[in-house]
């Protein structure tokens, strides 16, 4: 009993080493991605630091329900590969732990991993999906054209507006020669442009909404080619809003709502994103297992012989669940079977894989 416990803990230490270390990497290039992606904005002052910082944090920890099952899967797949190229498979089975015991020492890593994945896919995720919206529109209510780096183009009012400034000056607080393409094209299809010679930000007292106000310019609409209707206006004051909403007036975002909410709701699109939540921690169970008869090798192949191969059932996995995600949400696909069916094609493929006779496994098949 006690030389059985002993090699139950010896084979989860193999499994959650190699854990540990691609979760870590996998963190570390992802937390580079996301800085990168947002420092642009820190840098040129469309975002604060601080703000680019929690964003970041909370973007690690909504991939973690993602990196956690895959990086089980992979350290199976490593871990029992390099046992095999050793030949301690062979060992481990002679003294009493057979195919049986491993599934079930695999199993009950798998449940207890999927527990933190299902805390982090049906309860953290939602919180830190509302979290970073929350701090998106403040930091856009807190966004100051002043604050701008001059003779750059920016993109603001979610892309839908362009802004160039020439010079700022800070003493006034106000921007000089500024060019705006605005919605670019409107209900005609008339491209809109204006250009001040200075301009300046201030929140609307009613409402609270950042406006911007032009002075002494002209505003241009140019129409497509080949139609008319193009037109110019001189103006002294022209006001415009930044962002169409304001910081607490969020709209609905699925990813932010609430797992019960989501649970009640009939709307295809919460369908798929409750299913998807529940699809992170089932993966936590089902990856690994898989990765056991993977992780199969001889000592020819070498420990990561089977990655290649790990690596490309994952990608197919993942790539027909996103697909699946979205004929849901486009009522493609039924509730259900929903994208429960490409779980039920990765447990045939476990079972077919278990119980297909093998020169590893057929050896000890009646030991357990």
């Amino acid at each position: 009993m006690r030389t059985s416990l002993i090699l139950t803990r010896y084979i989860i230490r193999e499994i959650i080493a190699p854990l540990l270390v691609m979760l870590a990497v996998l963190l570390v290039l992802f937390a580079v991605y996301c800085t990168t992606h947002y420092l642009e904005d820190a840098v040129y002052g469309l975002m604060p630091v601080d703000t680019v910082i929690k964003l970041v944090a909370l973007k690690l920890v909504t991939s973690l329900e993602v990196l956690i099952p895959s990086c089980l899967y992979l350290s199976v797949i490593i871990g029992l590969g390099r046992l095999y190229k050793d030949g301690e498979i062979t060992a481990l089975f002679s003294s009493g732990i057979g195919l049986g015991r491993l599934l079930t020492v695999v199993l009950c890593l798998s449940l207890a991993v999927s527990i933190l994945v299902a805390v982090l896919s049906l309860w953290v995720r939602p919180w830190a999906y509302e979290k970073c919206y929350r701090l998106k529109a403040r930091a856009k209510a807190e966004f100051d054209v002043t604050l701008l780096k001059p003779g750059r183009f920016y993109k603001i009012g979610r892309g839908k507006q362009v802004i160039f400034i020439d010079r700022i000056d800070q003493q006034r607080k106000k921007a000089q020669g500024v060019f705006m393409e605005k919605d670019r094209t409107d209900e005609n299809g008339l491209l809109k442009v204006m250009y001040a010679k200075e301009a300046l930000q201030y929140p609307d007292p009613a409402t609270g909404i950042q406006k911007v106000l032009f002075l002494n310019g002209h505003s241009y609409k140019f129409p497509n080619p080949g139609k008319g209707g193009g037109s110019v206006m001189e103006f002294r004051q022209l006001a415009l809003s930044l962002w169409p909403k304001e910081i607490n007036t969020l709209t609905y975002k699925k990813k932010a709502a609430s797992t019960v909410h989501l649970s009640r709701s009939q709307a295809s699109s919460d369908i798929a994103e409750l299913q998807w939540r529940l699809f992170a921690p089932l993966s936590a169970i089902l990856l690994p297992l898989l990765g056991i008869p993977l992780s199969r090798t001889t000592a020819r192949e070498g420990k990561y012989a089977k990655l290649v191969m790990g690596l490309f059932v994952y990608a197919l996995y993942y790539s027909m669940a996103t697909m699946a995600r979205i004929f849901v949400e486009q009522e493609r696909i039924p509730p259900f079977p929903g994208i429960w069916w490409v779980q039920g094609l990765l447990v045939v493929l476990i079972l077919v894989l278990l119980v297909h006779p093998s020169q590893q496994f057929g050896r000890f098949r009646g030991i357990r």
